[in-house]
């Protein structure tokens, strides 16, 4: 058909049915003809036409009584028209549509489909560099699934940029948000030190050890100098960023690096910040104790470290001790140690309290039970409104037993 004659048919379609009719016709032949941004624009004056408002005009004129209505639509419109453009590969005018409209999870879930696949052809094919590219812009820097956005820097980039990404882009979300691309950090890193290990092996033709973990590949190795097999920066970098993690399989893989750091000439390590000076011995106590390796001495190197801990460390070697305690399963000691925390008179939160990552004192009280003793605290800082939430908590676990 003729532009000619789409304009004869919409004309006789308004004269013979009506408004409606002619733009539902309108909006039916715009999607045939995939014309998703014309699409939308029909379904706003749609939405606006229901309402009785003039097909034109800007949102600001839509009355208060009338928004909701027209909200309503107008997602609908969004929803319309992104999902397509999206499928298509046009991801950033997709997601344009979509941002307001659609929860990013379902997003994520659809570009993650639309990415995986092309990773393979990345920077041979000028499509496929683009649609990842559209990607990151949404997944990463928009935050939609951080953890798929790693997954593209690392399979396009390296190591090196995506830990300056997640450094840039990902840290600054809450721990939640974080955690998922700071597992596959570690995981990229393990990986790539396993083998890097087999490889070693190989060439001095040693047998390759079951199973192949970082410790089985250190012991197959001997305790001669073992040589450099893996980025110490990157090492380090991931060994902080795992902390907020607590999912077994990635504690398990940060236990494995730290314990390949604990094995690298002391020279070649840089000191970390309070209480991980010594960074492959420490994050080996602090990852090992939560899979149940050396659980007593890594508490008591935390707590000496958190009250021998000099004011400039700030709250960091405390925060670390109430952390372990809590994912150790034991929250009255964690209780007591994040209210014996000294208050920071510079006003700077540690990156664990910036990311949301310690556990709540209200939380704590309700596993523990020691609701005085948050609120003895309480009372001692002034702080009405902890106070106050213990209160409704503990009411909240009495009427729920």
């Amino acid at each position: 058909m003729t532009g000619d004659d789409r304009f004869t048919d919409l004309t006789r379609t308004a004269e013979s049915s009506g408004s409606d009719a002619m733009l539902d016709a309108l909006a039916a032949s715009l999607a045939a003809r995939k014309r998703w941004h014309a699409l939308f624009d029909a379904r706003i004056i749609q939405a606006r036409v229901a309402i009785g408002l003039p097909p034109v005009g800007t949102p600001g004129d839509v009355p208060m009584h009338l928004r909701d209505a027209f909200d309503a639509r107008s997602l609908a419109a969004c929803r319309e028209a992104g999902w397509p453009l999206l499928e298509e590969g046009q991801i950033a005018a997709g997601w344009m549509y979509l941002r307001a409209a659609a929860e990013p999870a379902e997003v994520a879930a659809r570009l993650a489909i639309l990415a995986r696949p092309r990773l393979a052809t990345a920077h041979t094919d000028e499509e496929a560099d683009r649609v990842l590219q559209e990607t990151l812009g949404v997944v990463l820097w928009d935050a939609a699934d951080p953890a798929l956005g790693i997954e593209i820097v690392l399979a396009t980039q390296g190591t090196c940029n995506a830990i300056t990404t997640y450094e840039q882009a990902v840290s600054r979300l809450p721990a939640a948000r974080q955690r998922p691309a700071a597992a596959a950090l570690v995981a990229h890193l393990h990986r790539e030190l396993v083998a890097t290990l087999l490889r070693d092996l190989e060439v001095r033709g040693i047998p390759t050890p079951r199973p192949t973990t970082i410790p089985a590949l250190l012991d197959a190795l001997g305790a001669d100098e073992i040589g450099l097999h893996v980025d110490i920066s990157h090492l380090q970098s991931v060994l902080r960023i795992a902390r907020l993690c607590a999912d077994e399989p990635t504690i398990r893989h940060a236990w494995e690096l730290a314990t390949y750091a604990c094995r690298l000439p002391a020279d070649l390590v840089y000191p970390g910040e309070p209480p991980f000076e010594q960074v492959g011995e420490a994050s080996r106590l602090f990852y090992g104790s939560q899979i149940g390796i050396d659980v007593d001495r890594a508490v008591r190197f935390f707590r000496t470290a958190a009250v021998t801990a000099e004011s400039e460390a700030g709250s960091l070697p405390h925060d670390i001790l109430v952390l372990l305690l809590a994912r150790l399963g034991r929250p009255a000691e964690a209780l007591h140690a994040a209210i014996s925390r000294p208050r920071d008179d510079r006003g700077m939160p540690s990156p664990l309290q910036a990311a949301a990552a310690l556990p709540s004192l209200v939380d704590l009280a309700a596993a523990s039970g020691e609701w005085e003793l948050l609120r003895r605290a309480c009372r001692d800082r002034d702080d009405e409104i902890t106070f106050a939430a213990t209160l409704v908590a503990e009411r909240q676990k009495i009427q729920g037993n």
